[in-house]
């Protein structure tokens, strides 16, 4: 899985973002969070859904226990930058909660049902991200 991202990465980056909008049918964006150790820009090819204009991300970690890197980064630093297609935006991270929480997850499973599975190998809850314009 990582091989694969790691070619998706390099074609998104090559293009400019016009190759790789999309992996598996679902689309995907490119976040830079600032590592929240080094303070260095890192990256990280994400499946995302749009809703009211805001992007929202899944931070799965294919289910592993712990959350992924760049979740934690957002954590310490929720600014950051998007990348969808050719456009770079800055935005702001927030974690949905209650209500807003549950109804983006269900949406979530509904586009890409493995994210169901990745909650059952894991017993935290699956952070849903929202990343707002700024």
């Amino acid at each position: 899985m990582e091989w694969g991202w790691g070619v998706h990465r390099w074609a998104f980056r090559l293009s400019g973002g016009r190759l790789g909008s999309r992996a598996f049918g679902i689309p995907v964006l490119q976040l830079t969070t600032t590592g929240r150790v080094s303070g260095r820009p890192r990256e990280v090819m994400l499946h995302y859904f749009q809703e009211l204009g805001h992007y929202v991300v899944i931070a799965s970690h294919v289910g592993e226990l712990r959350n992924p890197p760049w979740y934690l980064n957002l954590k310490a630093n929720p600014a950051a930058v998007a990348q969808v297609g050719p456009d770079r935006i800055q935005v702001l991270a927030r974690d949905a909660a209650g209500a807003e929480r549950d109804r983006l997850w269900a949406k979530a499973v509904e586009l890409d049902p493995a994210y169901a599975e990745y909650q059952g190998r894991t017993e935290r809850q699956i952070p849903v991200v929202i990343l707002d314009r700024i």
